[in-house]
């Protein structure tokens, strides 16, 4: 069966939240609206969302609060948002893209420009980003999501990281990463050593782990 994309919709206008509902279930996503921000952050502790598409003015919290709480948390932060809303002023824009919306339509909109968008967004997410079980890794801002927990890595950490979530359950051998994260420039072998012993802790509540190849490698499984 086919993995549809979950897309959360925030809307208080019920015509407005049938529209979404109608189209968005024939273009094959699977669809949720909700018609306030709380409803809507409920779900989506509860589970995690594809893309949002947010409604600027709601009663209760606002689009733009929403927004920023999103945002502000590790497990929702890397989530596209498009904004919403019958203000098409260049500030309203501004605003909502400052605050890390991905993109803002104005009402009235057409249905196909508005999937066009959502699909556009969709591709530019996965290409940005990859993962491998409780491991997400967003390289267009760096960003490490670890069983639901972001963490700080330094550079050659992530480096490494990322390439053995790319090559999850392939073994690595010591060359290629060293080549690869290090270049010339790793002076003792015992630096992968090391670094791999890092992500091991950093790993440690996770469902993908490092393995130990002996004689070739590591490899993420």
């Amino acid at each position: 069966m086919e993995n549809k994309r979950l897309i959360y919709a925030v809307d208080d206008e019920q015509s407005i939240r049938e529209v979404y509902s109608y189209a968005l279930k024939n273009a094959g996503f699977e669809i949720e609206c909700f018609q306030n921000g709380e409803e809507f952050l409920s779900a989506l502790s509860a589970r995690k969302c594809d893309i949002a598409i947010l409604d600027i003015m709601l009663d209760g919290l606002d689009g733009y609060e929403i927004l920023k709480a999103m945002k502000s948390n590790s497990q929702t932060n890397d989530i596209p948002v498009i904004m919403v809303s019958a203000k098409s002023t260049e500030i309203d824009k501004v605003r909502g893209l400052d605050l890390g919306a991905d993109d803002y339509l104005a009402k009235p909109f057409g249905v196909l420009e508005l999937v066009a968008r959502i699909n556009a967004k969709l591709r530019k997410s996965q290409k940005s980003a990859i993962a491998y079980k409780d491991v997400r890794i967003d390289d267009s801002t760096h960003c490490v999501i670890i069983s639901g927990e972001e963490k700080k890595l330094t550079l050659k950490q992530y480096e490494l990281l990322k390439l053995l979530v790319k090559n999850s359950q392939n073994v690595l051998s010591r060359n290629t990463l060293l080549d690869s994260v290090w270049g010339d420039n790793y002076g003792e072998t015992r630096t992968l050593d090391i670094h791999i012993a890092d992500l091991r802790k950093l790993l440690a509540e996770s469902t993908a782990q490092i393995e130990t190849v002996r004689g070739v490698g590591y490899v993420l499984k």
